[in-house]
């Protein structure tokens, strides 16, 4: 790693990177982190994490706002006006949790139990924090609430505008029991917040992953039926029996297998897109003396920027269909019901280069691409709209006083870590948004050419 991460800067914003970078403390950071990881904000219910985001962005100089999509959901969005010749860049991070922190909805499917990480209240282990999503998003949205703190603090003298925004509904989920809306989830808080006029040049998304990424998965879901007979256990020996139940599961190892070949087939530049069995439905619990004449699979399957959701579609209902005809009497059909292109941004792009300088410069290497990913973020939301945008992020904490599974690696965050990433967005920053508009367009040609 460079002295201060910031080889390859004119003196100027060399200068102005490190009067920011100043302001960046562990203390400051703790307490961020602390503050967004205690307040609550499952998907749908964003709304007193957005006030508390917007609050503290105002007190550091920015024009600030909580953005509601109803009575309890809502995006947070703070900026630094510049003086209009620079492109505008946006700094984002999604706030919503993936789990909820209470029994009544994680229980049993989280595990057997809720941990103290699994809760939204922080507990500090001297570099560590934990807490429901203290790595993602909150540790990162904490990182752009910082970079802007400390651009604004430094006074920096911007060009174009500075935007930090963070998204209510940025996790792969519909609405939860008890929410009002079906769409809070599925980067609904990023949609409604270009669609108000929240929009830049450029965007920088803070998500996990200490590598720069110009390319993510798109999803789309299916629900999937399978038929059977309608019957009772006293009559099994006697009436045609076809169990529903039991299909569902051939039907769920045979896609299992599926999504290995579907993979293999579609890996392609950083990505790897996955499939999974995530749910299933089906009879009456209350009666377990009969089966059900239906049961429901739910299937989320990752596409490349690369493929469409509806050739997707067709790979999907082709493989559904090979296996009718291997299973003479199996009635499967699927439905998809939810369509989420993988996006892409331009090599050359400005925002692509300037982040990727960043990370050279700060690790004193050439970057180091990350490829088999099979995440998705809101990136495609602000890919899809035609914003330019790259992702950035931590790495998934490997020493700690406990075992990191996956719930832990979402929910513990290293401070040392926060810093390196709060770095990275003030550099990338102070190299866009001090720039004029054609002083940018011109690189990003050369770049092209």
């Amino acid at each position: 790693m460079s002295a201060d991460g910031l080889a390859g800067l004119d003196e100027r914003r060399r200068s102005w990177a490190l009067d920011a970078a100043r302001h960046i403390s562990a203390g400051r950071l703790r307490e961020l982190i602390t503050g967004l990881v205690d307040i609550p904000s499952p998907t749908g219910d964003e709304g007193p994490l957005a006030t508390h985001i917007a609050d503290t962005l105002r007190a550091s100089g920015c024009h600030a706002a909580a953005q509601p999509l109803d009575d309890r959901q809502a995006n947070a969005w703070g900026r630094l006006t510049g003086d209009g010749t620079g492109p505008d860049l946006m700094l984002y991070a999604p706030i919503d949790t993936l789990t909820v922190g209470e029994e009544s909805e994680d229980v049993p499917w989280i595990g057997p139990e809720l941990r103290e990480d699994m809760r939204p209240a922080a507990t500090v282990y001297d570099d560590l924090v934990t807490g429901l999503g203290a790595s993602n998003p909150k540790g990162h949205a904490a990182c752009v609430m910082m970079a802007t703190e400390a651009i604004s603090r430094a006074g920096v003298p911007l060009t174009g505008d500075l935007v930090a925004a963070f998204g209510a509904g940025g996790m792969p989920t519909n609405a939860r029991p008890v929410g009002t809306r079906h769409n809070t989830g599925q980067g609904a808080g990023c949609s409604f917040l270009l669609e108000q006029g929240v929009w830049t040049d450029y965007a920088v998304i803070a998500k996990p992953g200490w590598t720069v990424s110009w390319d993510e998965v798109g999803l789309v879901w299916f629900e999937v039926t399978v038929g059977g007979t309608h019957t009772y256990a006293g009559s099994r020996h006697r009436l045609p029996y076809d169990n529903a139940i039991a299909r569902a599961g051939e039907v769920a190892a045979y896609l299992e297998k599926w999504f290995e070949e579907y993979a293999e087939r579609h890996t392609s530049g950083t990505v790897a897109p996955q499939g999974i069995v995530s749910s299933i439905r089906g009879g009456w619990p209350r009666m377990a003396a009969v089966t059900p004449a239906v049961c429901t699979l739910m299937v989320d399957l990752r596409i490349s920027p690369d493929i469409t959701p509806m050739r997707a579609k067709r790979e999907f209902m082709d493989a559904l269909a090979a296996l009718r005809a291997a299973s003479p009497g199996l009635d499967v059909r699927a439905e998809m019901v939810l369509a989420i292109p993988g996006t892409r941004t331009p090599r050359g792009s400005w925002i692509n280069r300037s982040a990727t300088a960043a990370w050279e410069a700060l690790e004193g290497r050439a970057h180091e691409v990350i490829a088999g990913n099979s995440g998705a973020t809101d990136a495609n939301i602000l890919r899809g709209r035609g914003i330019p945008t790259v992702r950035i992020g931590m790495p998934k904490v490997a020493e700690a006083p406990f075992e990191i599974d996956f719930a832990r690696g979402m929910n513990t965050v290293s401070l040392r870590a926060m810093e390196r990433l709060t770095r990275h967005l003030i550099r990338t920053a102070v190299d866009t948004v001090t720039r004029t508009r054609a002083e940018v367009a011109e690189a990003a040609e050369g770049a092209v050419a």
